[in-house]
């Protein structure tokens, strides 16, 4: 089904990335078809300087017929980038344009769809389906903490990345997904017919709808056909909005009472009534030990900003240098959150509008806790987060450690280029970011590996690449967070 057309602009861009890039087929040898979607064709593709394989969805521009479908395709990169580190969604390596086609490369998932697992089990163990909706719901909730609706969820859309038994499910083709804002509500008529929430059809609806999908999927899980089912279209549609759930026939006498109760639960009618995807994830059936966890889950923003918090200044500031050297796809969604929690527009987010953002993606932490993350996000100290400081705190590691980044922000730090950090260079860089300078020697000898008074490349790069909380001694922690195993916020008395 389709996105309903609701009108806008019809004036055609000449291009969906905001940047020139290099030609797919230089860095690319393109093999066999993979599979065949609304927009796009999925190929094998192998780089030619690795060897390593990845899956290249080629969408032709002429099948963008307004701005609004060029618009969609880049957010849909913007999405992907902005979910990256998720261990569930499929990662995306780059995106290139040329006259014909935009080219999204990303990574190779060779275990098949989740629907052909359901069609050749013909159902799943009650366990199996709780592993498999966890996963799947876990997925969810990471979009919406992010604040993205996937909007397409069924198991066409999920892939196992190899053939094994084990292998791990991941989420792909967020075509369709966007970025929503708490309270926002959407009106066009997407999905797919037996995974639609019936407030997508009568047009007026937030992410609550995702947890709808959810809940077909897992009805399919287990007993292998949708739940609400007709002839046709509009059948299918007339049994989404009135028709009873069937948990009589084959075989649902024989699942569990706790099963039943979640399925339910997700198929409420009522969106304001409908569990939320992290109410899923606490309910006793997907619960390991049948008891839900006292402790809500962390949403990504939270557990991005728990680990920003405990680094080093030098770190800190070099995540600042290269977040704003990453390109505008990799940042799109943490613009879009950065609005999300800026209220009032001013371009910096107080302390009362990161509680209420906090509070609005499902966290439960207390103001000290919250002031706390705020102190160490806040890296000039003026009690407000810039948009420069909330990104160096929430973009994911994995795009901070590439190799081109960590060379990048070393040569910012070697203001003279020697090939080495010192104290001057260290005391100019805090100067430029509004940071106080004290416990900088401390820092460098704990950094300066060979204990030469000065930071080579090589002791940088170890440092970025460390785990966060390492790397930080009890001197350089006063008054900062500091964290036991239990990643447990509190403040340090060190």
């Amino acid at each position: 089904m389709k996105k309903s057309s609701l009108g806008g602009s019809t004036s055609k861009p000449s291009s969906v990335l905001p940047h020139k890039t290099q030609n797919l087929r230089e860095i690319y040898l393109i093999g066999k078809k993979l599979g065949q979607g609304q927009f796009g064709t999925t190929y094998l593709c192998t780089e030619k300087s690795t060897g390593t394989q990845y899956a290249c969805k080629s969408i032709p521009k002429r099948k963008l017929l307004c701005r609004e479908d060029y618009d969609d395709v880049w957010r849909e990169i913007q999405i992907m980038h902005h979910l990256s580190e998720h261990p569930n969604v499929v990662r995306i390596k780059g995106a290139y344009e040329d006259s014909v086609f935009v080219h999204l490369v990303m990574e190779l998932c060779a275990g098949g769809e989740l629907f052909d697992r359901i069609v050749q089990k013909g159902h799943y163990t009650e366990r199996k389906a709780a592993h498999l909706i966890k996963t799947i719901v876990g997925v969810v909730e990471a979009c919406h903490s992010l604040g993205v609706m996937h909007r397409d969820l069924k198991p066409e859309n999920f892939l196992f990345s190899s053939a094994d038994e084990d292998a791990t499910l991941k989420a792909t083709d967020f075509g369709l997904s966007m970025f929503y804002r708490p309270g926002d509500s959407f009106n066009d008529v997407v999905g797919s017919p037996y995974y639609v929430a019936p407030e997508v059809l009568r047009k007026c609806y937030g992410p609550e709808a995702d947890v709808w999908s959810a809940g077909v999927i897992l009805y399919i899980l287990l007993s292998g056909v949708p739940p609400f089912w007709a002839e046709t279209e509009t059948g299918i549609f007339r049994q989404i909005l009135q028709g009873p759930l069937d948990f009589e026939s084959e075989p649902w006498p024989v699942i569990s009472e706790s099963a039943k109760d979640l399925i339910q639960k997700m198929l409420e009618r009522n969106p304001k009534k409908r569990l939320t995807a992290h109410e899923v994830l606490c309910h006793p059936w997907i619960v390991d030990d049948r008891v839900a966890p006292d402790k809500p889950l962390d949403s990504a923003v939270l557990s991005r900003l728990k680990q920003f918090s405990a680094m080093n200044k030098l770190k800190k500031m070099a995540l600042r240098v290269i977040a704003e050297s990453l390109s505008e796809e990799e940042i799109g969604g943490l613009k879009e959150l950065f609005k999300m929690i800026d209220t009032d527009n001013s371009g910096t987010i107080t302390f009362d509008e990161l509680k209420e953002g906090l509070r609005k993606v499902g966290s439960e932490l207390m103001e000290p806790e919250i002031k706390a993350l705020m102190e160490a996000a806040d890296i000039d100290n003026n009690g407000t987060i810039d948009y420069g400081e909330f990104l160096a705190a929430t973009v994911h590691m994995n795009k901070m450690e590439r190799e081109e980044n960590l060379v990048s922000a070393f040569a910012f730090f070697d203001k003279d280029g020697s090939g080495y950090i010192t104290i001057d260079e260290l005391q100019q860089a805090c100067r430029q970011f509004g940071l106080s300078d004290i416990h900088l020697d401390d820092m460098i000898r704990e950094i300066d590996q060979d204990n030469d008074g000065q930071i080579d490349y090589g002791e940088f790069a170890a440092m970025m690449r460390r785990g966060n909380s390492g790397g930080i001694g009890r001197r350089t922690m006063r008054n900062n967070l500091n964290f036991n195993l239990g990643d447990e916020l509190r403040v340090s008395d060190a």
